[in-house]
Formats: structure tokens, sequence, C-alpha cells
């Protein structure tokens, strides 16, 4: 099993006419690559896929691993749904395309017990072949993932290898790390990358990254390389722009970023998710200013 840790983005969409703009996503995935990431995440909550179509999602899927074909960079599919049947499905695609592992998110809105995350996890598990990580982000969601129900799914089927967390709760990392020592752990919340990979993480699936992946790469090879001075340094230097990132529900603010950046060609949402409010707007802009965005 090849595990996929290190430094990643979760992609974010672009839209032109309300069509998937595959131009500005191609050019994306290549910028990603052009500054060292490891891997790309394709359809991540971030990708807005919740209101993409099946055939919309499995076409990004189906890009990105064109895209990196023979980079090195690898592939992290999102496959995350509140239907188990669904997320089988994606799963199943993904893998056949060449993805190297996916992504689940906890199922939204169920509120499945932790009895239904176990089950549901495992059967999208034993349904594939490739690697999965689970995503726990219970502001989101409305569930978070136990670590009993972790350590329950690690043993049932050991392709379920790592989890992105993104609860903003360090003491629940170490606890992860204290009783599961083998079992990858990625931060999920760009504010505190570094505590994360300090206390036993080894990699961070970010939303920051789609705009300074350069800067992001940095940070995640200091702390594996044991310079944890140098990575509370970037996560420090990423500090305002994180924040302003997450003024609006992701991924509102990024994608504006990329846009004003000229990184993607348009600035469009999907229903609901709406354009900023000006005065976040001019938040963005005035932090934007304190950073190289390069191309």
């Amino acid at each position: 099993m090849k595990e996929i840790i290190g430094a990643m983005s979760a992609l974010i969409t672009p839209f032109k006419n309300n069509k998937v703009d595959f131009v500005s996503y191609e050019n994306t995935i290549k910028r990603q690559i052009k500054y060292g990431m490891d891997a790309c995440l394709t359809m991540g909550t971030t990708g807005e896929s919740a209101t993409l179509s099946h055939k919309e999602h499995m076409e990004c899927i189906e890009t990105t691993i064109n895209v990196c074909k023979n980079t090195g960079i690898k592939v992290l599919a999102g496959a995350g749904s509140n239907s188990t049947k669904e997320a089988i499905d994606l799963a199943k695609f993904a893998q056949k395309a060449g993805a190297d592992a996916i992504l689940c998110v906890s199922p939204y809105y169920n509120k499945p017990t932790q009895e239904g995350l176990y089950q549901h996890f495992l059967a999208i598990a034993n349904a594939i072949e490739i690697p999965i990580m689970l995503y726990n982000i219970p502001g989101r969601t409305g569930v978070s993932i136990d670590i009993s129900t972790i350590e329950r799914l690690n043993k049932a089927n050991r392709n379920i290898y790592a989890i992105k967390e993104a609860a903003g709760n360090i003491e629940r990392i170490v606890e992860i790390n204290a009783r599961m020592p083998n079992f990858k752990i990625l931060s999920g919340e760009d504010a505190i990358n570094h505590p994360i990979l300090a206390s036993g993480g080894c990699g961070v699936v970010s939303v920051t990254g789609n705009l300074l992946p350069d800067k992001i790469v940095n940070l995640v090879k200091y702390a594996n390389n044991g310079d944890y001075q140098n990575s509370l340094k970037e996560n420090a230097e990423l500090f305002e722009i994180n924040k302003v990132l997450f003024c609006e529900t992701n991924p509102i603010p990024i994608k504006t970023a990329m846009w004003i950046y000229g990184l993607i060609e348009t600035l469009e949402f999907r229903l609901p998710l709406s354009k900023m409010d000006t005065k976040n707007i001019k938040l963005l802009e005035k932090t934007l200013e304190k950073y190289e965005v390069k191309k």
C-alpha cells in the first residue's frame, strides 16, 4: 500500500458560465506540481463537490489523474457522501480511473452514530483496494469520528491508513498519535498546521496551498525534516492569510483570492454559495498585499 502523506492542497473547482472551467482547473493542478506538492486532492469539500453532478465529479477526478500522470505527484480523490452506496460508487470509479487513494468525509446531515460511521467507512474500504484517508470535520458535518472508531476501522481494514483532522483539537491529535503511532495524521486546518505537524502529524491538506503552494511545501518539509523552528516561522507568516481565507464560508475567500491574482479566469460559485461581502473583499485584498503570490 502506497500511503500519501506530505503537502497537498484541497483543489478549488473553477466555473465558467456555470460549467467546470477545465482549462483553469488544469492550470491550477500544474501550478501545484510546479511548486513541489506531494499530492493533489480533487473533489474535496473545498472543490464544492456537493454542488457538482456525478458526471462533473468524475470528470474532475479523471482530469487531475491525467495532468498528474508521470509527474510524481499523487492524486487523492474525494469520494465522500452522506449515502454509503454513492460513496462506494465514487470510490470504485476513482480506483478504476487511477487515483492513488481516496478521501472520505464523514456523512453530513445524517448525524450517524459511531456504529453507523464504522459500518459506512468499512463498507467503502471493503469495496476497493486503494488506501483511504478519513476526513473529520465536525463543524461542517455535525458528527465527529471517535478515536475508538478510528482504531476499529484501522484494525478491520489496514487500507484505512490516515485521517485529515479539522476538529481544531490538538489534544485529539496527541491522543490519536499515542494510541495509534503508525496511523497517519494530516492537518485539515491551515491555522494550526505547524502544531499538528509538531504533535505527530505527517502532512497537511491545505486550502491556502491553492494560492501559496510554495509556502505550504516549505512548512511541511521543515517539519518532516525535524526543523520545527522554521516550520513554526512559516506557519506564523501565513497566520493572517489563513485567518482571512476563512472570514466567510470556505471556499468563497480562496476562490476570490485566486481570481484576484488571475489564477482562475472567472469568479463563479454555485448556489447556495455566493460572492463575498464587499467589506470582506477589501479585507482580503489588504491582507494579500503582504504576500508574494507566484504564478
